[in-house]
């Protein structure tokens, strides 16, 4: 990469280049995020100002920013944040990547919950980042949510995200496995509102998935057992316990998953509706009603 007295539109280019033979697509696009996170500067900045000359500090950094996206660790990881519902949200490897994929549950939440103001009771299985449930106490400002994690670092970035977003005070974020008995009782419902992203990939399937997830995203986050249906059949079994009569579940399922979780909160008593699609036309959220 070019060093000494380099301009930002010279190591722009060069930043792109090495991301374009890496096999990563858009590669100008993440260089001009990388080189804004090296140099502490907006976009527009760069564009605005391409031909100055970088201080040494921003070149030093913009090479070891390039050189983790080479190896396909995932650029929220890099830049340690990823936007979600037009939200900043913190991330590290201890959670997954928030997707626009999941912004379906939200828009879903909101459509059958037409309530805005009514204090709510939310419960996110599987808490991560905290994007679904920090999103929701944003868009219900009475509401109160509970979190649940099994990993205590995922747990710890939730509740970082819950204060920079100002909802701390309405966020309870509890340790908790699903894979474990008795773990429903630990969060205190019933709920209006349970929300879920549970892991979904069948196990022998996650190596083969694209490098910067299989190499980089938390396992415990992606391996949905042999059928990928492992943690659903788990919060089917507790769902009933947990959400009050007439209460929602909002569940994120993976491609072609969406029949078959329907079936499982079908036979655990839910009227199940039919599933959401994301904007890439996949079924993405199935509804069930207690």
């Amino acid at each position: 990469m070019t060093s000494g007295a380099a301009t930002y539109d010279a190591l722009l280019r060069d930043a792109a280049v090495a991301l374009t033979a890496a096999g990563i697509d858009n590669a100008r696009f993440e260089a001009r995020l990388l080189l804004a996170h090296a140099g502490s500067v907006t976009v527009e900045w760069l564009i605005a100002h391409g031909g100055e000359v970088a201080p040494p500090a921003a070149v030093e950094a913009l090479r070891a920013l390039t050189a983790r996206r080479v190896r396909r660790e995932p650029m929220a990881y890099v830049v340690g944040e990823r936007e979600f519902w037009g939200l900043p949200f913190k991330v590290s490897p201890d959670v997954l990547v928030p997707r626009p994929d999941s912004e379906t549950l939200i828009e879903a939440a909101l459509a059958l919950m037409p309530g805005r103001t009514e204090p709510w009771r939310i419960v996110d299985l599987g808490v991560g980042s905290g994007c679904l449930l920090l999103t929701l106490l944003r868009e219900f400002p009475n509401a109160r949510g509970v979190g649940m994690d099994a990993s205590a670092a995922a747990l710890t970035m939730a509740a970082t995200n819950a204060e920079a977003l100002g909802v701390d005070a309405r966020a309870s974020l509890v340790g908790g496995d699903w894979r474990q008995p008795g773990w429903a009782e630990r969060l205190g419902g019933p709920f209006d509102l349970l929300v879920a992203n549970p892991p979904y990939i069948e196990t022998a399937a996650i190596d083969g998935l694209m490098p910067d997830v299989a190499r980089f995203e938390p396992r415990l986050a992606l391996d949905g057992g042999g059928d990928g249906l492992s943690a659903y059949r788990a919060i089917a079994g507790s769902a009933a316990g947990l959400v009050v009569p007439g209460g929602r579940v909002l569940i994120e399922a993976g491609e072609g998953q969406a029949t078959g979780i329907s079936t499982l909160f079908a036979s655990a008593g839910f009227s199940v509706g039919s599933p959401l699609k994301d904007l890439g036309g996949i079924d993405r959220v199935v509804t069930a009603t207690h």
